[in-house]
C-alpha cells in the first residue's frame, strides 16, 4: 500500500528559455515544444510550509531538484539530482526522495516516465527566502537561484497563467530570473539570469 502523504509551501523554477517557455504553450501533447535553446537546463526549488508523509513531518523543509533534457521535455532522457535540506533526518530525506522523485504519486510522478539518469539526492544546507515578490534559494558552492515578477503592462502587478503546469495547475506567475542566477554541479554549469521563471504557491498530495 503506498503511503498516504500531503504537503504545502511555495516553489519556484528558473530555466534557460528565453520567457516565456514553450512548454507551457505546446500543441497537443503537451511539453512537446522544443526549449528556445534546444535543451533545458531547470532548477525547481520549494519550501514546505506544511506537510507529512504517513506519520513523518516534513514541517519546514527546503528542497531542490534539477533537471537537464537534451531536447523537447516530452521526449524524455531527463537527468536529475535532487538536493534536501540538511536539517532533515534520514526518515524525512527519504520520505522527500520518494515523493519529489515521482515514485509515491503526486504532481511529480508526471515526469517519472520521462527520467533516464537520477544522479541521486544529496544533504546539503538550503536557503529558501521569499521577500516581497521575489523568490530566492541557495545552496552553497552549488546553486544561487532568484526570480521576480515578469513586469506587466500594469506596474507592480503579477502576470499570472492558468497553463496546467503539474506542479502548480491552478495558476502560476510568469516571472524571470536574476542576475547571478546559477547552477554548477555533477559537470554541469549553467547561468540562467534574464531567462524564464515561474512562482506559485503549492498544494499537493496523494490521496
Amino acid at each position: 500500500m503506498p503511503t498516504n502523504w500531503q504537503l504545502s509551501g511555495d516553489y519556484f523554477e528558473n530555466c534557460n528559455c528565453s520567457v516565456v517557455c514553450p512548454c507551457l504553450i505546446s500543441p497537443a501533447p503537451p511539453l512537446t515544444s522544443r526549449p528556445t535553446e534546444g535543451v533545458c537546463d531547470v532548477a525547481l526549488a520549494f519550501h514546505i510550509d506544511k506537510g507529512n508523509y504517513g506519520t513523518v513531518a516534513l514541517d519546514d523543509l527546503n528542497l531542490a531538484l534539477i533537471a537537464h533534457t537534451p531536447g523537447p521535455m516530452a521526449d524524455g532522457n531527463w537527468t536529475i539530482a535532487i538536493y534536501i535540506d540538511q536539517r532533515a533526518s534520514d526518515e524525512q530525506a527519504a520520505a522527500l526522495g520518494a515523493v519529489f522523485g515521482g515514485a509515491e504519486g503526486g504532481p511529480m510522478a508526471a515526469f517519472a516516465p520521462l527520467i533516464a539518469t537520477n544522479l541521486g539526492v544529496k544533504k546539503v544546507p538550503m536557503m529558501y527566502r521569499v521577500t516581497g515578490k521575489t523568490r530566492s534559494a541557495e545552496i552553497p558552492g552549488v546553486m544561487n537561484m532568484s526570480v521576480e515578477p515578469l513586469p506587466s503592462l500594469r506596474e507592480n502587478e503579477e502576470i499570472w497563467a492558468s497553463a496546467g503546469h503539474p506542479i502548480a495547475p491552478d495558476r502560476l506567475a510568469l516571472a524571470v530570473g536574476r542576475p547571478g542566477s546559477t547552477f554548477t554541479d555533477h559537470g554541469m554549469r549553467w547561468d540562467n539570469s534574464g531567462k524564464n521563471g515561474h512562482y506559485a504557491p503549492i498544494s499537493w498530495s496523494n490521496l
